[in-house]
């Protein structure tokens, strides 16, 4: 089985001011990829893990980046290092998508141990490494490698979509 992954950012601004006779523009383009193929070492990866998951109201999950998900054929993950990570939080959700701070074994090398991020409805998380990067997002199995996922708050569920690309070494 192999992997091979382009993941992008991107982000197109342009603004404007009338002056007395012309206006003016400030156009900005700004875009950031990376090609992946299939391996372990810089600018590859050889595991992913995708899903769509819903939290009951005020409810926490931690995903076990070594060792408990699956990837889309039943296959065991355990990923050493992230080459990607993307987040994005359902439209209709009412409470917050809250990222980090697991309780036990976080996964602390995007947040720290105690850093979260909250996607607001509609809102998403992207992070990849550069493809000449040797290290990567590292994942410690059984001492770091736990990502906290929590729903903000009571009385609704939150539907979240979740994307990690990685390596097993």
């Amino acid at each position: 089985m192999g992997v091979s992954a382009s993941l992008s950012m991107a982000a197109t601004v342009t603004q404007t001011k009338a002056l007395d006779l012309t206006t003016t523009s400030d156009p900005l383009i700004f875009r950031r990829a990376v090609s992946l193929l299939n391996g372990t070492t810089a600018g590859k990866a050889d595991r992913v893990f995708h899903d769509r998951r819903t939290l009951a109201a005020s409810a926490t999950e931690d995903l076990d980046l070594a060792g408990a998900l699956t990837d889309a054929f039943g296959a065991s993950l355990t990923f050493v290092r992230i080459k990607g990570l993307f987040i994005s939080a359902a439209v209709p959700n009412t409470n917050n998508v809250v990222i980090g701070a697991a309780g036990a074994n976080p996964w602390a090398t995007l947040l720290n141990t105690t850093g979260t991020v909250a996607l607001r409805p509609g809102a998403s998380l992207g992070v990849m490494a550069g493809d000449q990067d040797p290290t990567a997002y590292t994942v410690t199995a059984g001492t770091g490698d736990q990502l906290k996922v929590t729903n903000s708050g009571a009385g609704t569920p939150v539907t979240y979509d979740v994307i990690v690309i990685g390596a097993s070494a």
